[in-house]
């Protein structure tokens, strides 16, 4: 079936008990057995619930693997993940990255013996002399939050496999819509289904995808033991969000692209960082691995900070917020907000400078946003 048929069909039959056509929330936390040691499916919600499972089966289904799991968020996900390795181990991370996912692993896993090492994994060569005996995993963001570079998923996977190193990468910026990268031999996807996935701004929560059974395993137990699994209330949210995930991805990326295209003759405006664009570097390799270009990308506004704030205070249908992905337009600072948990000299060396602005572009009408930034811009 075509993604879109999926994305409401996939794992979603009518309900076993009355027959529902859309997933009941099955608001409980134990299931009795059928009988003395005769456990049915599900018993315990923290171990399987079947609104649950039902979204977990979806989300597999459009990233293309056999083993989903839903999370209460997406650092929920990404703490399961990183919980598969301990003392001394090596995991070799992107250095443009989420300052969530910084901070995860420089003040959770780090301090519990794991050694993370940041590379420019942009870098193929930089990433095989990174590889030494002690590596488990390579954990890439592609695009990358906020500065959108790319990483060559095929390449990366390529190197991983022949040293016999997972690799794991956060697919939140585009979504299974216009992106897979279990297709490109990547081992596990991470999501904020937070985000485009959910698409709504109502609800958190977090996805991994795998293909392997063994590392479905190690992830099923984790999750069951850490208990970081979502409730059966976000699911159903997040079920409802995915049947408008098609459709949602192509106005996000006709907007996004209207925009940067607008942005990129502004006076104003030092440069515009979003693959889609023909000036963007790795705009081929955007071409080779993805089908569409999202609806995130950032910018950078002649002057300084204080030239930025006053962009930032006068949008109107511009909501200044954190976060992404969802139908509403929303702007941010990342030195002040999303990754301001990352210190100064880190952001400095990697690109996170004052001028930089990222929006989350919605699906309003085009000419509305344009006209919402105009207007902001003449403040400054």
């Amino acid at each position: 079936m075509h993604f879109k048929t999926r994305s409401i069909h996939a794992g979603q039959g009518p309900d076993a008990a009355y027959g529902a056509v859309m997933t009941p929330i099955y608001q409980t936390s134990t299931f009795a057995f059928q009988g003395v040691n005769q456990p049915g499916e599900f018993d315990y919600s923290r171990s399987g619930n079947p609104t649950r499972k039902t979204l977990e089966r979806c989300l597999a289904s459009l990233e293309g693997g056999e083993f989903g799991f839903a999370f209460a968020t997406g650092m929920a996900a990404e703490a399961t993940v990183l919980a598969m390795y301990g003392p001394g181990d090596h995991l070799i991370i992107h250095d443009d990255l989420y300052g969530g996912t910084y901070r995860l692993l420089m003040s959770v896993i780090a301090p519990k013996g794991v050694d993370i090492e940041f590379v420019n994994l942009r870098d193929v060569a930089a990433l095989q002399k990174a590889i030494c005996p002690d590596t488990k995993a390579v954990w890439i963001e592609t695009p990358t939050n906020p500065l959108m570079n790319l990483v060559d998923l095929a390449a990366v996977a390529n190197v991983a496999r022949e040293r016999n190193v997972t690799t794991i990468c956060d697919n939140t910026f585009l979504s299974p819509y216009f992106q897979r990268p279990l297709e490109f031999g990547i081992d596990i996807v991470v999501h904020s289904t937070t985000k485009y996935i959910n698409g709504h701004s109502d609800v958190v929560g977090g996805a991994v995808v795998v293909k392997d059974p063994a590392l479905a395993e190690q992830i099923g137990f984790l999750q069951n033991a850490m208990g970081t699994c979502s409730g059966p209330q976000d699911c159903f949210l997040v079920l409802r969000g995915i049947k408008t995930l098609a459709i949602r991805m192509e106005e996000h990326n006709r907007n996004a692209i209207g925009i940067a295209r607008w942005l990129e003759k502004h006076p104003k405006v030092a440069s515009v960082l979003h693959p889609g664009l023909e000036s963007h570097p790795q705009h081929a390799l955007a071409l080779t691995q993805m089908t569409g270009f999202g609806g995130t990308f950032s910018f950078r506004v002649n002057g300084g900070r204080e030239e930025v704030f006053r962009l930032l205070g006068g949008v109107n249908l511009f909501t200044l917020a954190e976060s992404l992905g969802g139908v509403e337009s929303l702007i941010e600072h990342p030195c002040t907000m999303t990754h301001v948990s990352m210190p100064e000299d880190v952001r400095a060396a990697i690109g996170i400078t004052e001028d930089l602005v990222r929006i989350s572009v919605g699906i309003e009408h085009l000419d509305d946003l344009i006209a919402d930034l105009e207007k902001a811009f003449g403040n400054v």
